[in-house]
């Protein structure tokens, strides 16, 4: 293992050239900056943040996050105005846009380099006003509590998140964010002890100290905030590959742990996808991610009700103008009659009830062996697109969520198999209907 994990932490730390190259676009940027705030008296500081500013920044994909230091008492409504009029202004040579996470935030691109200008409050630890105030406090103490060795460790498990498609806080990924690697590396010590530690943790696990309980498969203590559950914003999904993968790294330590890896496709399940395409109005990313989550999980739930069995699915977006809604299904077109579990015939009242209720439309009724009442029903739609086609029609304003519901309203296609999609579209669809790339290293 440590053969492989010193390959890796040579190729991993940025060169000497890189670094001088992120370092003019870095002092670039907050001169920029540093030249607006001086309008605005709510504002009253201005650093550097995240990955940059600790020294944990990965080079082929490193931002710089530009905090800007709002007085506690600035209205919220400020906050919000002002930040945006600072990012657009000293941006506006590099086609500036806003992102939102729990305010608004302004992004651009200088030279490939994403440039985030970030607003936060003045506040002391735990007065929060807002989510970025912990941002400064993170960054400090990172400062002060990584070794130079433990940096590139961070570098080392950031780089093996990425390979491994875990890596990244946004909503359309929910992964293990750059501030997570390096509370695990702080925790455990190395790349080497994470991997060991998390190959054998346990359900419920706690890493870090509270005095709070938590619901997740694992916990993740904020070191600077012991009521903040950092692997609350990690999907079940991607806690899972993260154990597995360290679990497999620690039996047999390979550099493929750290290439990209193909998809293994069966294409014969295609004809099994069902697809939703629509259209909507450009928004911040964050947004769009989270309607179009919420929209899949909703009529996953349709689905199932209706009978046909969802066995994954999954939401895309270009974020410009195109979404896909994809439902990878057991079958797209089902049997017509299913049977019904009634109650115990010992029940008196819900027997006699369920009976009332269901025998008029009933195809059969009997007294089952299992002692409960069954009744044969008949289903409504026994093809995926024509009961997706109709329930939309039905019920848009209660299904799905109110943000997406103009974009609905302008047309939508709901199709089976891939036929029309596009290559790009494809890739993005074909994750559902592949062996996790997480299972194929026990081999």
């Amino acid at each position: 293992m440590n053969q492989v994990i010193n390959k890796v932490t040579k190729d991993v730390i940025p060169s000497k050239v890189i670094e001088q190259s992120k370092k003019k676009i870095a002092n670039l940027a907050f001169k920029l900056v540093e030249k607006e705030i001086g309008k605005f008296p709510e504002v009253i500081g201005l650093e550097f943040g995240g990955s940059y500013a600790k020294g944990t920044w990965l080079s082929k994909d490193a931002d710089i996050d530009i905090f800007v230091r709002f007085k506690k008492s600035t209205s919220e409504e400020k906050f919000e105005e002002i930040s945006k009029k600072i990012g657009f202004a000293s941006l506006k040579k590099y086609s500036p846009y806003v992102r939102y996470s729990e305010h608004p935030y302004v992004e651009a691109k200088i030279n490939n380099t994403k440039i985030n200008v970030v607003p936060f409050y003045d506040v002391k630890i735990g007065e929060w006003k807002s989510s970025a105030d912990r941002s400064t406090f993170h960054t400090k103490f990172m400062q002060k509590s990584l070794t130079l060795k433990m940096k590139n460790e961070v570098r080392v498990l950031k780089t093996f998140l990425k390979s491994n498609n875990i890596y990244g806080a946004e909503i359309a990924k929910q992964g293990l964010s750059g501030y997570v690697s390096e509370v695990l590396i702080l925790h455990f010590g190395s790349f080497e002890n994470v991997i060991k530690s998390i190959s054998q943790i346990k359900k419920n696990q706690v890493i870090g100290k509270t005095s709070k309980n938590f619901e997740t498969p694992i916990v993740v203590i904020d070191p600077i905030d012991s009521n903040r559950n950092l692997a609350a914003a990690i999907s079940n999904e991607n806690i899972g590959k993260f154990i597995l993968i360290c679990r497999a790294f620690k039996d047999k330590a390979t550099l493929t742990f750290f290439k990209n890896k193909k998809l293994r496709i069966s294409k014969k399940y295609w004809e099994n996808l069902l697809v939703i395409k629509f259209n909507f109005k450009i928004r911040s990313p964050d947004i769009i991610w989270g309607q179009i989550k919420r929209a899949t999980s909703s009529l996953s739930t349709q689905l199932e009700l209706a009978g046909f069995n969802v066995l994954r699915s999954k939401s895309y977006t270009d974020q410009q103008k195109e979404v896909y809604l994809f439902f990878f299904l057991e079958s797209s077109k089902i049997i017509q009659i299913y049977s019904k579990n009634g109650p115990d015939f010992f029940r008196e009242d819900s027997s006699k009830s369920f009976i009332s209720k269901n025998l008029k439309n009933s195809e059969l009724m009997w007294v089952g062996n299992n002692g409960k009442i069954i009744s044969l029903e008949k289903r409504k739609y026994v093809d995926a697109i024509k009961f997706m086609s109709e329930f939309l029609k039905k019920n848009l304003q209660t299904c799905i969520p109110k943000g997406l519901q103009s974009d609905f309203k302008r047309g939508y296609k709901i199709s089976v198999g891939k036929k029309n999609l596009s290559k790009s579209i494809k890739e993005a669809a074909s994750e559902l209907i592949s062996t996790d790339g997480t299972l194929i290293y026990f081999n």
